[in-house]
């Protein structure tokens, strides 16, 4: 089957090949073929080294499609269900899940160092457990969740990683109050959800911020008061909250720099959230008097910060009624012949999400 592989961490492009196969189909497995993928930027940051994952892999992980075959004890499932791929699920029964912080499950985790496609070569990873720039993929069951009928494969796609990751950021773990202000640094497909998030939760100014005027566009159609290049957020803050600094300031870079730069924006008493993923050698600096006299919330955000399967089930509700806008986000549509080009259009901040059409 065909797949995008990258070779070996550092390189910029990625190889479409012929020659791959899914494995480790078994008990407790399912195998989906891949309908539709969104290139998120933790794909790039993995293929980087920002994001550790061992290679050669097949990078991908928001993904959706349909279920081919299923292992033994596999009874919620059949073939022919329409799924969305889960890259962090809850394994249930570990002590982060039965505290209800199921996003905070490790089983998810485990499964990225165990090689889920092969080549004739030798084996390959899939980045988070699963890599989605493929055919077909094999993952457990746990991974593939159910999607009514009504519910299009590249929109499914984006709902598996980046739409709950901004959306739950705002909703669940800053819980944005009705009629406060919010800046949300860096305005791609996460971002972009962040601020439908604040929208939703009754925001009253939301300053989008991203230096590339496209997507400071775009980010006042989904509900952005108004938008700005970084060099005039502090104009911004001052005009806004006359220099107190934002109620809510969501970091969606994954940055030390911008970090700090929301934690400076960011009022006494405020809350900072920080949902970009970063390297493991990017250091915030933060003083003691600061961090103490200030009494600023600095609240990390993993995967929404909640209940995956219940945060799906929120974002088809929300689409549904209209609540929210997640066809918009796809800019761009390729094939998976494509992908570099796609990876591009990451890269430039052209795209908000690109939808791999497999």
């Amino acid at each position: 089957m065909r797949a995008a592989v990258l070779h070996e961490v550092g390189q910029d492009k990625l190889e479409v090949l012929d020659d791959v196969e899914a494995v480790g189909f078994g008990p407790g497995k399912v195998k989906i073929r891949v309908r539709a993928t969104g290139l998120c930027h933790s794909d790039l940051s993995a293929m980087s080294g920002v994001l550790p994952q061992p290679a050669p892999f097949i990078p991908g992980h928001e993904g959706a499609g349909e279920v081919i075959d299923v292992g033994d004890g596999v009874s919620d499932l059949k073939q022919g269900d329409r799924v969305l791929v889960c890259w962090l699920p809850p394994c249930g029964s570990c002590p982060s899940c039965k505290r209800g912080q199921t996003q905070l499950c490790l089983a998810g985790f485990m499964n990225a160092g165990t090689p889920n496609f092969q080549r004739p070569g030798g084996d390959v990873f899939g980045f988070a457990g699963t890599g989605t720039f493929t055919e077909e993929v094999v993952v457990a069951a746990g991974c593939a969740v159910p999607i009514p009928d009504d519910v299009p494969f590249d929109i499914a796609a984006l709902i598996g990683c980046g739409v709950t990751t901004g959306l739950g950021a705002a909703i669940n773990t800053a819980n944005v109050e009705a009629g406060s202000s919010v800046a949300v640094i860096g305005c791609g497909g996460v971002g972009i959800s962040a601020i439908q998030g604040a929208r939703l939760k009754g925001a009253a100014q939301i300053v989008a911020v991203d230096p590339v005027p496209s997507r400071r566009e775009a980010a006042l159609r989904f509900g952005a008061t108004e938008a700005v290049a970084p060099d005039d957020l502090a104009d911004a803050k001052q005009r806004i909250t006359a220099g107190e600094g934002f109620d809510y300031v969501f970091e969606v870079v994954g940055k030390s720099a911008t970090t700090r730069t929301a934690y400076e924006m960011t009022r006494r008493g405020g809350t900072l959230c920080v949902v970009g993923a970063g390297a493991m050698d990017d250091f915030l600096q933060l003083n003691m008097f600061e961090l103490f006299f200030d009494e600023k919330r600095i609240l990390p955000s993993l995967y929404g910060g909640g209940d995956v399967r219940t945060s799906y089930e929120r974002a088809i509700a929300l689409w549904r009624a209209g609540r929210i806008d997640l066809a918009g986000l796809i800019t761009h549509r390729v094939q998976l012949g494509e992908i570099n080009e796609a990876l591009d259009q990451m890269r430039t901040g052209a795209a908000l999400r690109t939808c791999i059409e497999i």
